[in-house]
């Protein structure tokens, strides 16, 4: 794209929850300068006759993809599995690691921050390993532990500012001293991989844990005596919901219900993405741990336990759209667009302070993703 560009497409999914049939806007130095409907005031530099343009998607929560990883990976691997993710649609990319030992941690998240501060990824996220036992899914158990401040000052000063967000089960010893010590330094912090009481979970939440770890998946469940983490998380306004998309790990009336329960502001749609995104079938390796993959869904070899996924953010969006066409409270074409357009990037952006992406507006970058009629990526901008 030039330094300047008027873009025109049948729709345009723009600021405040509105769909332009058709919209436009133009693009100076990278950043967008005026939004409009209907045809533009001059001839358009493109033109997508059929397309619809929404904002870039933002996945705060992935391992991989392409075939590279982030928690193994160098930085060419780093670099090839956010381009991977970047052809399908997603403008910007949370590095999620897993649990490791503290000798394994600090070395992924020195090999990882100067990725960020290239803008070759947009931040950190540690995934375990303050994570339960009981409920690690596809963590290595040799590899968990209650947080540890001095591990955790180590990481801050070694990532300086790079991490975006951790994970971390409340019940375990010290978890509420090292929430607010992540707080403190400017780290987001969420629930999730754990079997947390309603208690503890409010507790951690009045601690300063604003997200949820991809919701339902790895946390106790909801119980009519003890509702535990889901309804503590759900019933809080100041928590943000990961949920995983993807069909296998929810079930698609799920997604829908908790859009509809909560509101799309309080969702953010996430991959958990693992190396194997956009492969075949297959062995491959999540840290420590063998995977296979058969028909598109990553188990561990050893408990079968879903490890991740091999989603693209593209696909959550299309599945996501159609299924809100089809909930039982039905939305019309529109607003399935616009609700699915914040879950996929205006909410996850507003979770990692980020005021200049995740919608297409005056004074925001210009990254975008077009879509054809049928929702398949046909082209991406990222300024």
């Amino acid at each position: 794209m030039s330094s300047q560009s008027r873009i025109v497409a049948a729709s345009a999914v723009v600021a405040d929850g509105v769909v332009h049939r058709p919209g436009w806007f133009e693009v100076r130095a990278g950043m967008v300068e005026a939004v409009g409907k209907g045809r533009p005031p001059s001839e358009p530099d493109l033109e997508f006759a059929s397309g619809i343009i929404v904002p870039g998607f933002v996945d705060m929560h992935v391992h991989g993809g392409g075939g590279a990883s982030y928690t193994d990976g160098d930085a060419d691997q780093v670099r090839a599995a956010s381009e991977f993710h970047r052809s399908h649609g997603t403008t910007t990319t949370v590095a999620s690691t897993v649990s490791a030992s503290p000798d394994e941690l600090a070395e992924i998240v020195g090999r990882l921050a100067p990725l960020v501060r290239s803008g070759a990824i947009a931040g950190i996220h540690l995934e375990g390993p303050w994570i339960a036992h009981s409920r690690c899914g596809a963590h290595a158990p040799d590899r968990l532990r209650s947080p540890d401040l001095a591990e955790i000052d180590n990481l801050l000063d070694i990532a300086d500012g790079t991490i975006a967000m951790v994970t971390m089960a409340p019940e375990l010893p010290g978890a509420l001293d090292a929430i607010t010590r992540f707080v403190t330094a400017g780290v987001r912090v969420a629930v999730g991989h754990t079997d947390a009481t309603f208690a503890q979970t409010q507790a951690a939440l009045d601690a300063g844990t604003s997200v949820a770890t991809h919701l339902f998946n790895a946390m106790a469940p909801l119980g009519h005596r003890e509702p535990g983490p889901i309804l503590a998380l759900l019933s809080d306004p100041r928590a943000v919901v990961e949920l995983i998309g993807d069909g296998v790990h929810l079930h698609p009336s799920l997604v829908a219900q908790v859009q509809q329960s909560v509101g799309a502001d309080r969702v953010a749609l996430v991959t958990d993405a693992m190396v194997a995104a956009g492969m075949s079938d297959g062995d491959y390796v999540l840290g420590s741990l063998e995977v296979y993959v058969r028909d598109g869904v990553a188990r561990l070899r050893s408990t079968d336990a879903i490890a991740g996924s091999t989603a693209t953010m593209d696909g959550l969006f299309a599945r996501t759209v159609r299924g809100l066409r089809a909930a039982p409270v039905p939305m019309t074409d529109d607003d399935a667009l616009i609700a699915a357009s914040t879950m996929c990037s205006r909410t996850p952006a507003r979770v990692l302070g980020r005021d200049d992406i995740g919608v297409l507006a005056v004074g925001r970058r210009a990254d975008f993703v077009v879509l054809d009629a049928d929702l398949r990526v046909i082209g991406v901008e990222k300024s």
